[in-house]
This record gives C-alpha cells, sequence and structure tokens, in this order.
C-alpha cells in the first residue's frame, strides 16, 4: 500500500472512530439516570455535554480502538473504554483553563468551560467526568472479563493520577514559577507525564482488550511512549509556530510564562528534529508486535502527530 492510501485510510479511520466515539459520549452523557443515580442536575450535565461533545481530534480513544482492533477486538467494549478516556481528558482540559491554572478563555474555538458556566460549575463538570469515567471502565458493558475491567481500571488511575497526568500538571505549574532555564530532562519527565500518560495508556488499554501477548504488549507500549512524547513536541512547536485561529486556543503563551518546553529547552530547530525522531521511533517501534500489515494505521498516526495544524 503506497503512503497516500496509508494516510487515506488513516484519516477514514480517525473520523469513523471519532463519530463512533461522539455516538457512544452523547449516550453516556444523557439524561437518564443509571441504577443507584438519584437525578442528573441539568446544568451540570449540560457542561459536562458542553466540554466532551462536538470537538477534539478523539486521538486518545482512535488509538485504544485501533489497537484492540489489531487482534481482532471491536464494537461497544472498545468504544466504551476509549469514551472513558476521552471523558479523562476532557476533565483534564476544563481543569487546566481555570483561572487558577492556566487560565484560558478560549478551547476548541469557543469559550472555555468556566467562561460559558462558571467556575464551580466547571470544577464539577471536571470532577463527574473524571469520576465517571472509571464507572464506565468498570462496567460490564466494556467487557465480561472482571480481571480485563480491574487490569483498566489500574492501568487508567495509574495514568491520570499523581505518577502520570495529574502529577505532570502539578510539575508544569511548579515549572512557571522559576526563573532558571529548564532542562531537556525535566521537561521530558514532565511532558511524559502530562500529556504522554494518557496516549501510553490508550495503546495499553486496547492490548489489554485485545489480550496482547508480553511481547507485542511491550513494543506497543514503546510505540505509545514515543508517541506521546512526539505528540507533546509537536504542541510546544505548534504553540511557537501557529495562531490562535489555526489552533483554536491562544498560541504563543510558553513563551511568556515560562512554560516547560523543548522549544524552550533545546531551540525550535532541534525541537524539531527531536519531534520527527520520535515519530519515526514509534513507527519502528510497531514492527516488533509480529503483526506485519495491520500496523500501518498505528504507523501513520505516529506520523499524523507531526504533520497535524492544531
Amino acid at each position: 500500500m503506497s503512503a497516500d492510501a496509508d494516510q487515506t485510510d488513516f484519516q477514514a479511520r480517525l473520523t469513523a472512530v471519532a463519530d463512533a466515539v461522539e455516538v457512544t459520549l452523547d449516550r453516556l452523557l444523557a439524561p437518564d439516570t443509571l441504577p443507584n443515580e438519584v437525578t442528573r442536575p441539568p446544568r451540570l450535565l449540560e457542561a459536562m455535554r458542553y466540554s466532551t461533545l462536538g470537538g477534539g481530534k478523539r486521538l486518545r480513544p482512535f488509538l485504544l480502538v485501533e489497537t484492540a482492533r489489531l487482534f481482532g477486538v471491536e464494537g461497544v467494549g472498545p468504544l466504551r473504554a476509549g469514551a472513558a478516556l476521552e471523558m479523562i481528558h476532557c476533565y483534564s482540559l476544563v481543569h487546566d483553563d481555570l483561572p487558577a491554572m492556566d487560565d484560558d478563555d478560549l478551547r476548541r474555538g469557543r469559550p472555555t468551560a468556566h467562561k460559558a458556566f462558571d467556575e464551580a460549575t466547571a470544577i464539577l463538570s471536571g470532577d463527574a467526568l473524571l469520576t465517571y469515567a472509571f464507572d464506565v471502565t468498570a462496567g460490564e458493558q466494556t467487557h465480561p472479563d472482571p480481571g480485563v475491567r480491574a487490569a483498566l481500571v489500574l492501568a487508567l488511575a495509574r495514568a491520570s493520577g499523581l505518577g502520570g497526568m495529574a502529577g505532570g500538571q502539578a510539575l508544569d505549574l511548579e515549572a512557571e514559577r522559576r526563573t532558571e532555564p529548564h532542562t531537556a530532562a525535566f521537561v521530558l519527565q514532565m511532558q511524559s507525564m502530562k500529556t504522554g500518560a494518557l496516549l501510553l495508556y490508550a495503546v495499553e488499554a486496547g492490548a489489554i482488550l485485545g489480550g496482547a501477548s508480553p511481547s507485542q504488549r511491550e513494543a506497543l507500549m514503546h510505540y505509545g511512549m514515543a508517541l506521546g512524547a512526539a505528540f507533546q513536541v509537536a504542541d510546544d512547536i505548534l504553540d511557537a509556530e501557529s495562531d490562535t485561529e489555526t489552533l483554536g486556543k491562544a498560541a504563543g503563551k510558553d513563551a511568556g510564562r515560562n512554560k516547560a518546553t523543548l522549544v524552550a529547552a533545546l531551540g525550535l530547530d532541534a525541537a524539531k528534529a527531536r519531534r520527527d525522531l520520535l515519530a519515526r521511533e514509534a513507527a519502528e517501534a510497531l514492527t516488533a508486535t509480529g503483526l506485519g500489515a495491520r500496523t500501518a494505521i498505528l504507523a501513520e498516526a505516529a506520523r499524523f502527530t507531526v504533520d497535524r495544524k492544531s
């Protein structure tokens, strides 16, 4: 298959998964209560839907769904796991945008949640999305085997918590208060937590659902780590080079706030070289899965992280 054909197939699959995840999220975030729920407050639910539906590339659920698909596992289970992961991602964006954190007014081309609603509602909507994500992951519809569901819940907790995304955000905020330049080693550690952990979980969760062998799982984890790192370096570069209209959020804020980025630590050209190297490393890691051409779409996902414009 040619590179153009790979790219076309990738875009078609990315769109298809995004659409399926959108439908899944819409159903999960419906007004109807679940057993042991008393009611779903309309304003809180509206804020959750505002921050979750109708936007984003859905790259994280795409990676989860496509990794599971490598092993012939498709349908409701991976989509629910992917939707839960997207809830975690969206909750993190809601909280990151708050005045106490990054203090942003724009997300995905429209007002951030605390601007569209209010700060208290934004905080609660993030809390509810985080909690609901574990509810969905632990549900029998996600996988009939309780051992598999427990493995997903454990991996998701590790990726999103103290030693993962939340810890990475704490390091990022601490970095802004420093006056000295940030080392590349610090930036890579922070980014592997704040951004990389959920991208890595997406691949790990797909491997868990798919029943990957230990060697296949190791190769996929290598892929996920390299892809996550490439994704964040690409974000740093976009912030430095792009504009607010293209990004759908404020551009050029990193440099003015002493943000810990590889662009600041290495320079723009070296950061681009690092991004491209990581994308190649991710694609090359897939050969160790022994799954051959089936991994082409994941290899294309690595290239997408480099070429995307937002």
